[in-house]
């Protein structure tokens, strides 16, 4: 199998050079100044007792030919436009694309682009970051890939995906409702980011000072209840676990929407957050917290391009 994934940053570069190490055809589809880099660091990962590197195989945009069998698309949502753009030399008729990207607001947009044959439904469940150097770390488990049809039907490119994945180290667990998958995410990071951009700290920051714990399940409350009434109600054992994650004290977890924010760089707000409180409103269910962690995130947003 020949696979092209687009961006080596914290969750491309992770997931490829997972697949790279176990003997796969991988090449990263990467901007030029990400290139001369690669080339002369090589991509390396650490963390938790990990330390691996590599020389990665790459091309650029206009150096693309030829098409691949698995595109896994791991950019961030503002840099989706260009890379669909950049990436469609390598979709042809038998290409499966397998974005990773929170939310759900570009499957209409990868759909209407390359077709719906050719886009599979995706959730990276993965705790990594980029350190100064532009190493990968690994800050927690787990290692998660679920993929499927949009349509929910078994298919034997799904089984060849995932046993790639498996084979790599990557577990990625079979589903017959992949697009509810990718709601039950978007509930977790929804919340976790709402939670510690409201509190302007990590989860253990919020969680430690009065009506911080409060917020936590008050948002995720919200957060849950656009999934429900969209028709994908989250499963009690994930409410559960994703209610004790935004909780926990001391914990140090931030989502890289804070981590961007709190860094004054762009963050991914209306494809996390704004695209949930629209539905939400279309849905009829009163968001109130996470509107204003969406107002707070724009406003942010708005300084960010005026240069202020």
């Amino acid at each position: 199998m020949r696979i092209l994934t687009v961006g080596a940053g914290a969750v491309g570069g992770w997931f490829g050079a997972r697949l790279a190490r176990s003997g796969q055809d991988v090449t990263f589809l990467v901007r030029p100044e990400r290139a001369a880099a690669l080339r002369e660091r090589g991509l390396r990962v650490t963390g938790l007792g990990e330390d691996l590197s590599l020389a990665p195989e790459l091309v650029t945009a206009e150096a693309l030919s030829h098409p691949y069998d698995l595109v896994l698309l791991s950019v961030k949502s503002t840099a989706l436009d260009r890379a669909a753009k950049d990436l469609a030399p390598a979709v042809g008729p038998g290409t499966a694309i397998v974005p990773l990207l929170n939310g759900v607001a570009h499957l209409d947009q990868l759909t209407d682009r390359f077709g719906g044959a050719q886009v599979l439904g995706g959730v990276a469940k993965v705790v990594t970051t980029l350190n100064e150097h532009g190493d990968i770390v690994r800050m927690a488990p787990p290692s998660v890939v679920i993929t499927g049809e949009l349509d929910g039907r078994p298919s034997a490119r799904v089984d060849a995906v995932r046993a790639v994945l498996t084979r790599a180290g990557i577990d990625s667990p079979a589903t017959s409702d992949v697009v509810g998958s990718m709601w039950h995410k978007w509930v977790f990071i929804s919340t976790l980011a709402a939670v510690t951009c409201l509190g302007r700290g990590s989860v253990g920051e919020v969680a430690a000072v009065p009506g911080g714990a409060a917020l936590g399940t008050s948002v995720l409350a919200e957060a849950a209840a656009v999934s429900a009434a969209a028709g994908h109600p989250v499963p009690d054992a994930e409410l559960s676990f994703t209610a004790r994650t935004v909780t926990a004290p001391g914990s140090p977890l931030t989502p890289s929407m804070y981590r961007d924010l709190a860094s004054g760089r762009p963050t991914e707000v209306e494809h996390v957050l704004g695209d949930l409180i629209a539905r939400a409103r279309s849905l009829h269910v009163p968001t109130p917290l996470l509107d204003l962690a969406t107002l707070q995130l724009r406003v942010h947003q708005r300084r960010v391009s005026l240069g202020t």
